[in-house]
């Protein structure tokens, strides 16, 4: 059985930035996230990205800089021995109403299929409210972290039944691995 686990990008995996990570030197990883991804995966988990990137269609920065900055994400992992199995961005504002932008199920849909994983055996971790609401739409489980903008949602995702709250990533790795089901 394999499963899959989605990841939110900014304020899961790397420090939230009021107006975008916009260049790669204003990527940078929360403590611990880059081991507990490495983690996972030598437990056999695959690891993708769902990302939002509304800074594109508003013109802040373009694809090309999107780029360095996943570069930069990947070096990060690859240096604990880690790396990702897919990778998705939304780079559309809101008002295109796009299928891709979560909280619409668009890139979760994408990357179950291209690893041909089931929503049964998938979870979306991520840090707010259209996360949790992208997991569902999906059919898959959805788990928050605090970091990023979790601590401030936690109420509400608690009251739409995610699966597991708890401080950041590396705190997500330990129950996911000792949790023989999700």
């Amino acid at each position: 059985m394999t499963r899959l686990i989605l990841l939110d990008r900014d304020g899961v995996i790397n420090v939230n930035v009021a107006d975008y990570v916009r260049a790669a030197e204003q990527w940078i990883p929360i403590p611990g996230v880059p081991r507990a991804i490495a983690r996972l995966q030598s437990a056999g988990f695959l690891i993708g990205v769902c990302t939002n990137q509304a800074g594109i269609g508003r013109g802040l920065f373009d694809e090309s800089a999107l780029a360095r900055i996943h570069r930069k994400m990947a070096r990060e992992l690859a240096g604990v021995g880690a790396h990702l199995d897919a990778l998705r961005w939304c780079p559309h504002v809101p008002e295109d109403a796009c299928g891709c932008r979560k909280p619409r199920p668009g890139m979760l849909l994408d990357i179950m299929g291209e690893l041909h994983v089931s929503a049964t055996e998938t979870i979306f971790v991520g840090d707010a409210i259209r996360d949790v609401e992208a997991a569902h739409a999906a059919g898959c489980r959805a788990a928050l972290v605090r970091t990023g903008h979790g601590a401030r949602v936690e109420p509400i995702a608690r009251g739409m039944g995610v699966d597991w709250v708890g401080d950041d990533l590396a705190a997500f790795a330990d129950w996911a691995l000792t949790t023989a089901t999700w």
